[in-house]
């Protein structure tokens, strides 16, 4: 999943109105913000093989330490743990810890079975959309669509900075996602390096978020 991803992020703030999307859609990405780093490291490797689904040419060959459920329910509980100790908001916590295991269970309705359940097992995971691009295509948008929606809801723009580059990211999210398909990368470490963008997503939230406020904060006076 890409845009299923970020539409958890979104629809989170209502759960977690203090916490910042930065970190909502930190927490919602984790294990794909660390994999290429991973990837890079030669820890964790990918190969490109056009036609392992439909979707996407890209075959996850071995990712046990990011991608593994057991591994991903870790990664969840510490960075709920270094939240809640960071900032003492439970719901913010448990919000992030959540997500962060989310991300499993979108990859397992995508993913052809390559998920692992844990580092050294065999068993692998997954239910295969990605074999359908339209069935994948509408399920993602239904849920960015989704998740905008809820977030909207949950909060509004206290000025133009926390509405025009939220909508800008949405497009740029949409663009990114139908650029990419049928596109064959040349290798491994380009997927790597491409997939560490994502970090200036966590950024663009953070500023877009920051001039937003829950919807049930009270307006400021007319000056």
């Amino acid at each position: 999943m890409f845009l299923g991803h970020f539409a958890a992020g979104l629809a989170a703030k209502q759960v977690a109105p203090r916490t910042s999307l930065a970190t909502l859609f930190a927490a919602a990405q984790l294990v794909d913000l660390v994999w290429p780093v991973l990837v890079m490291l030669g820890v964790e490797w990918l190969r490109i093989d056009p036609g392992n689904t439909a979707f996407t040419p890209l075959d996850f060959v071995h990712y046990p330490w990011t991608h593994s459920l057991l591994m991903v329910v870790l990664w969840g509980a510490l960075f709920g743990l270094l939240y809640r100790a960071r900032t003492g908001y439970q719901r913010g916590a448990s919000a992030v810890a959540a997500l962060v295991v989310s991300h499993w269970v979108l990859d397992l309705v995508s993913h052809r079975p390559d998920l692992p359940l844990a580092p050294g097992l065999s068993t692998k995971v997954g239910l295969g959309l990605w074999n359908s691009v339209p069935a994948t295509m509408l399920v993602e948008v239904a849920l960015l669509a989704a998740g905008l929606a809820v977030y909207l809801s949950s909060t509004r723009a206290r000025n133009w900075r926390g509405s025009l580059p939220l909508w800008a990211l949405v497009a740029v999210l949409l663009l990114i996602y139908a650029w990419n398909l049928g596109q064959v990368p040349p290798g491994p470490i380009a997927v790597a390096s491409s997939a560490l963008g994502m970090w200036l997503f966590v950024l663009w939230a953070w500023w877009f978020d920051r001039n937003r406020a829950p919807r049930a904060e009270p307006a400021p006076a007319p000056a």
